[in-house]
């Protein structure tokens, strides 16, 4: 009977055991993604039903907030300007769950189910009232938001402006955009046929352009192989470097030439500093085959190259919100580099990543963590959190930003006039990267920051799949940006 009971006894304790790692996980482990499940009825009731935070434009303007309704679900989720703050906010759906934007990075805080409300829930309990989720407080500028989206207009891009001296994301534009109220209606139906025409094909609006799109960076590219060559302290402004009108890639027979003959140089050579002005694409060729890929990927890779970058949220937060990690090539033979040093062949980038670069050169080498939260408050204007300035690298020295500088000057000074500011000093590089089948379209690329002497703003602009240079199809949407940050 004895060794019966103890079986009995020893089962019933498995059985315990058992229950208690089930429970553990259930409620623990698996909670954000059995909540976050979209066929869990009992949490989207909760969530519709409950009062969703505020989302805040820099200067008070909200961009997504919850307003009461006369329906099961309490609250309908609205969006003012939504397409203009789409890429910021994402979209809270009926039957889609947030899954990109500030919607889903800050998710538990706007819903109020954060730990650091917990004492928030706890008084709304005990006096009967509504319990109301966290406001977010961004740093978009509203009006620098309108400007580059009104110059984008009806084009596929995307533009990126960040505060150089801190990484705060002050535009984030992609186009072409979506209005989310369209996804946040209580009309199942409706919501579900919005998300599956928006999510169609391969240029679904949905997908931000700026963080998770990437793109050839043509000529932009050369402001990294560039830096590269500074920091091996071999390379001046002036130092004289193989240029040419036409450079064959090594093992091929393929002619590599330049969209400018001031690019040729002179006798087949030219300086460094007027082959970032002219961009000439025989002279970066050259440059990267000479440094090496390791030298001129290790630049990339500090300034961010190879990685997928956290722009806000973590995991207790909700879905992190991230930008795809652009690339360049592992150990690329050499014709492949010389492609790669110029921002064509395997080399690719986000709009966000090459704004990042441009940052870096303003900021003196130093790479900023981009942000788009300032601070967060919860219902009673208590600050739960604010986001502190965060070194992401020391790319390079403050002697090769200067210097990368004094060349981007250049950029605007000699080769593009039309992208000066009256009495403002603009650094800037253009690319043209072509795409498409027998290279017969262009991606059209600016980055730059000013003012040059004392960098306020840096701004990249991307135009996806237009027919001119990147000097002028996004060099006037970075004046236009830039002209509208520094006069306010």
């Amino acid at each position: 009977m004895n060794k019966y009971l103890r079986q009995l006894f020893t089962a019933v304790v498995a059985l315990f055991v058992i229950l208690g790692l089930s429970s553990t996980i259930i409620m623990a482990v698996r909670a954000n993604a059995l909540n976050n499940d979209p066929r869990n009825a009992r949490s989207l009731y909760h969530q519709l039903g409950a009062y969703r935070g505020a989302i805040l434009a820099s200067d008070g303007t909200v961009m997504a907030k919850s307003e009461p309704v006369n329906d099961a679900f309490k609250y309908l989720r609205t969006y003012s300007n939504g397409p203009l703050y789409a890429p910021v906010t994402g979209f809270f759906s009926i039957n889609q769950t947030a899954d990109r934007g500030l919607e889903a990075s800050r998710s538990m805080l706007l819903n109020g189910e954060a730990d650091s409300l917990i004492w928030q829930r706890a008084k709304a309990t005990l006096t009967g009232t509504t319990n109301q989720g966290a406001s977010i407080e961004t740093s978009i500028d509203p009006k620098l938001q309108q400007v580059a989206y009104d110059q984008l207009g009806t084009r596929d891009g995307a533009a990126v402006a960040i505060e150089v001296n801190t990484g705060r994301i002050l535009a984030m534009v992609s186009t072409p955009s979506y209005d989310p109220n369209k996804l946040a209606t209580h009309d199942t139906k409706a919501a579900s046929q919005a998300y599956n025409e928006l999510s169609a094909g391969q240029n679904s609006p949905l997908i931000n352009r700026a963080t998770s799109q990437l793109y050839p960076p043509g000529s932009t590219f050369k402001t990294i192989v560039a830096s590269a060559a500074l920091e091996t302290g071999d390379y001046q402004t002036d130092t004289k470097i193989p240029a040419g009108a036409s450079y064959t890639l090594p093992g091929t027979a393929t002619q590599l030439p330049n969209a400018e003959a001031q690019a040729d140089g002179v006798n087949g050579q030219i300086s460094l500093q007027e082959a970032v002005a002219w961009s000439s694409n025989t002279a970066f060729a050259q440059l990267g085959v000479k440094l090496g890929a390791s030298k001129v990927s290790d630049m990339a890779t500090k300034l961010g190259f190879g990685s997928t970058i956290t722009i806000d949220g973590t995991e207790s937060t909700g879905t992190p919100m991230t930008a795809t990690a652009s690339t360049f090539p592992s150990d690329p033979t050499d014709d492949k580099l010389a492609l790669a040093s110029i921002g064509q062949g395997d080399t690719t980038a986000t709009p966000l990543q090459m704004a990042m670069v441009a940052q870096a050169i303003a900021n003196n080498g130093k790479l900023m963590q981009p942000t788009l939260v300032d601070r967060v408050r919860a219902a009673d204007l208590t600050v739960l959190s604010q986001t502190k300035p965060q070194t992401m690298a020391n790319a390079f020295s403050k002697d090769s930003a200067d210097k990368l500088t004094t060349m981007m000057e250049s950029v605007v000074s000699e080769a593009n006039p039309q992208l000066a500011i009256d009495g403002i000093k603009v650094a800037a590089k253009t690319g043209t990267a072509q795409i498409g089948t027998d290279n017969s379209a262009i991606d059209g690329w600016v980055i730059g920051f000013a003012p040059a002497d004392d960098p306020q703003i840096a701004v990249a602009v991307l135009v996806h799949n237009t027919d001119v240079y990147g000097s002028l199809a996004a060099g006037p949407i970075m004046r236009a940006m830039m002209q509208e940050a520094l006069q306010q």
